[in-house]
């Protein structure tokens, strides 16, 4: 009987243990130029870290983000930390494609950042590409229930249609390298492609589209660039979260807020609401 009962208890505690869920955004914030006149980053940035405070999510990765911009952030959310380095020189100059993550929730034990060519350990720039590229991403843990995970974030170049299938490769192998223990992993980005590329392809033949595997019907436009025309219809789809079979996505959003008719960037954020279905490995 006390065997029986032990089992009904071990059972029901199964059950009852809380999956793992958690809100995830990728976001380009536009680089800050001068040369955008009446959208420059001085005039946006405040109704753009509003707009991520009040959604919250627990972790974020953006791209294009200078230095200036990426230290406001961290000043204005507070309850954030970041990873990541600048492209042109692994340090602090250039570009970041970095990930912001809500430290009270997440303990990070890992991090690095890799190059999007043939020499990816070393600041370069790939196959036909006009820029250097970048892959950051982090290794997590989730202080609540012990689960782990990794997030990947990158921007693809915007001309070199080679480099932009090497990318695609490259991560996935990186990934397969890296994510020995089969662990849920999260892939987010400005991949300056449309679905129907051959490298969006190749990527959701490896991992899901968040947007195609939405529990919840997909809200907002299907687009996600705008390039600050506040008064054109959005159908340019190019910011894309991918996640391992695992996770459950249950709700997929493209944010379209704006202020006195302007956008905080030139391309939407994408968020999704997802579970991870079953206890990591290891």
């Amino acid at each position: 009987m006390k065997k029986y009962l032990l089992t009904i208890a071990l059972i029901m505690l199964s059950i009852m243990c809380p999956a793992q869920e958690l809100s995830l955004m990728t976001y380009n914030i536009r680089y800050a130029t001068v040369n955008d006149g009446e959208n420059q980053w001085e005039k946006r940035k405040a109704f753009l870290s509003e707009q991520l405070l009040f959604f919250a999510p627990d972790i974020f990765g953006i791209q294009e983000g200078l230095k200036e911009q990426v230290n406001y952030l961290d000043e204005t959310l507070q309850r954030y930390a970041f990873i990541g380095v600048g492209r042109d020189d692994g340090k602090s100059k250039g570009e970041y494609c970095a990930i912001f993550y809500n430290k009270d929730k997440f303990q990070l034990l890992g991090e690095d950042t890799f190059w999007l060519s043939e020499t990816p350990e070393k600041v370069s720039k790939g196959w036909d590409a006009a820029y250097e590229r970048i892959c950051t991403y982090a290794f997590f843990k989730d202080i609540t229930t012990g689960n782990t995970f990794w997030v990947f974030n990158t921007h693809f170049d915007h001309i070199g249609e080679k480099a932009r299938e090497k990318s695609a490769e490259l991560i996935v192998e990186k990934i397969k390298e890296l994510n020995r223990g089969e662990l849920p992993v999260f892939i987010l980005g400005d991949f300056n492609l449309n679905e129907n590329s051959e490298a969006i392809s190749y990527l959701s033949s490896h991992y899901n589209d968040a947007r195609k595997v939405s529990l919840g019907k997909p809200f907002g436009p299907f687009g996600t660039f705008t390039g600050f025309e506040f008064h054109e219809p959005v159908k340019d789809r190019i910011d894309y979260i991918f996640c391992s079979k695992a996770i459950r996505v249950k709700k997929y959003g493209v944010l379209t807020d704006s202020k006195e008719g302007r956008y905080p960037s030139d391309h939407f954020p994408v968020v999704i609401h997802a579970v991870i279905k079953k206890p990591a490995k290891g």
